[in-house]
């Protein structure tokens, strides 16, 4: 089954959260998110029941190898998407809220051909 780009948006979270802060709860995720806990821990299940995310035995929410590869997937074109908006002269904020949504649900193929057109120096992070 396909994950849905809410589940995507989740590992996405999970990844910078845990990229941030080396740890990743519940709380971190609605917090960043602007979700409620409850919905925050329905999702987490969910997540979990598909085999996505996991816990450590101190409760702190982790990415199985399933879930980490999609999630890099995400960001990776969250971030080459934003970089390559921003360099056609598209202001950074409405780069960021664009490359979010596109991200979710552009081709492989599509994605591939924006990166390849991308110079090498912008596609670098900082």
């Amino acid at each position: 089954m396909k994950l849905m780009e809410s589940g995507e948006m989740y590992l996405e979270t999970i990844l910078i959260l845990k990229n941030k802060y080396g740890y990743v709860r519940s709380i971190d995720i609605a917090h960043e998110m602007n979700f409620s806990k409850p919905s925050v821990s329905r999702a987490i299940a969910l997540l979990k029941d598909d085999g996505y995310v996991t816990n450590d035995p101190h409760g702190m929410i982790l990415l199985t190898d399933k879930g980490l590869a999609i999630a890099e997937k995400i960001y990776d074109r969250h971030k080459t998407l934003t970089k390559y908006l921003i360099s056609l002269g598209v202001s950074e904020e409405t780069a960021q809220n664009d490359a979010c949504r596109i991200e979710h649900i552009i081709s492989d193929e599509s994605f591939e051909k924006i990166k390849a057109q991308i110079p090498e120096e912008l596609l670098k992070d900082e």
